[in-house]
């Protein structure tokens, strides 16, 4: 995916309805997964590996 490209939101759940992306625990939306770590763009919430 290129930088700005957006993600379509069936593509975050599976057949079931189960989300495949770790959610954040401040906020509740997704991580976005970064090399190095996993953050989130919403309220800055960072989780390094």
């Amino acid at each position: 995916m290129g930088k700005h490209e957006k993600v379509q939101i069936h593509e975050k759940y599976d057949e079931e309805g189960n989300s495949q992306g770790e959610k954040c625990p401040r906020c509740g939306s997704f991580l976005a997964d970064h090399e190095d770590r996993m953050s989130c763009g919403k309220c800055g919430y960072t989780k390094h590996s």
